[in-house]
């Protein structure tokens, strides 16, 4: 199976942990966890200009190609960045909300020294007629600055649902000041409910030690309210890594749960293998994917781990737990052998 979204994989065979014979799920071909934040919409906006100025294009969707189509035509009259020099840099930015992170920006090249730039250039997303309608696409204008501080010009946000698509014409639009809906609220992707379990090494006394070695036990119980990317809802089920293994042996994943948005998996996934010291520098990875049969979209996910950036003394960019994850992770290194019940949303990683 295949996953729309970034992978990378990294690997320390010294600290494999070993899923345990007792564990409910069953071992497919590994896949690499997934890696990245995915910035805000308007990140890297420097710029205190007012939105002025219209911008013209037109929407089209390829049924053959199942492909949806942004044909950029031009802007007129947008606002002036560098006011010295009476001039702005422009190019143009696209995303599908509220799921920016799988369907990721398009954007135009930069035209320079104008106010009224020419593209005549089309933005493109490969994705399934009925998933796109229950998108909205933002349309934005920035000033490209060469040291990254880029400057917001205006933008135009449109509901792909009720858009006419026998309208294939070139249309102007006025831009507009940031909307609040982009702003705001655009990573919401449901809240997990799970427990989880440290089983110290010997802990349970018995011959010869039980167990052997430490043990970490996730009760995935259940998520509420995904991402619904088609009208019958969802195919959902969850993955779970021991990040730094991203090998087959740490690759478990729960049953799939049909057309619905508030699935219930009730799945334990036991992980032995485990020495105390080492709940400082591994990372339990659980994200939530939509399944079809050629891709699996990425839903959320969350990390579980002290979010220090070092995993046995490496850095590495998915040790970025949430405070929230944090405090639930510590929780449970703090009451061996007590399950510890946590709601955690889930977010982009």
């Amino acid at each position: 199976e295949s996953d729309t979204a970034s992978e990378i994989s990294f690997q320390l065979n010294r600290h494999k942990k070993t899923p345990s014979t007792g564990s409910h799920s069953s071992d497919m071909a590994s896949v690499s966890s997934v890696s990245g934040s995915v910035l805000s919409v308007y990140s890297g906006d420097f710029g205190s200009v007012d939105a002025q100025g219209t911008v013209e294009f037109a929407l089209d969707y390829d049924e053959k190609n199942r492909e949806f189509q942004v044909l950029v035509s031009q802007c007129k009259d947008l606002a002036v960045v560098d006011e010295k020099k009476g001039r702005s840099d422009p190019y143009v930015k696209t995303y599908l909300l509220p799921d920016k992170a799988r369907m990721g920006k398009r954007k135009t090249s930069v035209k320079k020294r104008t106010v009224n730039p020419i593209y005549n250039e089309v933005l493109r997303y490969k994705i399934e007629k009925m998933v796109l309608l229950i998108q909205k696409l933002n349309l934005s204008v920035w000033h490209n600055d060469p040291l990254g501080r880029n400057s917001f010009l205006g933008e135009i946000e449109i509901d792909l649902a009720s858009w006419d698509w026998s309208n294939r014409k070139l249309n102007w639009y006025p831009l507009k000041p940031r909307s609040l809906s982009a702003v705001n609220g655009v990573d919401h992707r449901g809240v997990m409910s799970l427990s989880i379990k440290y089983v110290p090494p010997g802990s349970l006394g018995e011959w010869p030690k039980n167990p052997p070695s430490g043990e970490v036990h996730i009760w995935v119980k259940d998520v509420k309210d995904l991402l619904q990317l088609r009208p019958a809802g969802v195919d959902s089920f969850v993955k779970c890594y021991v990040l730094p293994d991203t090998s087959k042996k740490s690759y478990q994943k729960t049953r799939v749960i049909k057309r619905d948005t508030n699935p219930v998996f009730n799945h334990t996934i036991v992980y032995d293998g485990f020495h105390t010291e080492d709940l400082k520098d591994a990372c339990v990875e659980l994200t939530v994917w939509d399944h079809e049969k050629l891709t699996n979209h990425f839903l959320g996910g969350i990390r579980l781990g002290l979010g220090t950036g070092l995993s046995y003394g490496i850095s590495v960019d998915w040790m970025d737990s949430t405070q929230e994850e944090v405090a639930f992770w510590q929780e449970m290194m703090l009451a061996a052998n007590e399950w510890i019940e946590g709601l955690l949303p889930l977010r982009s990683l």
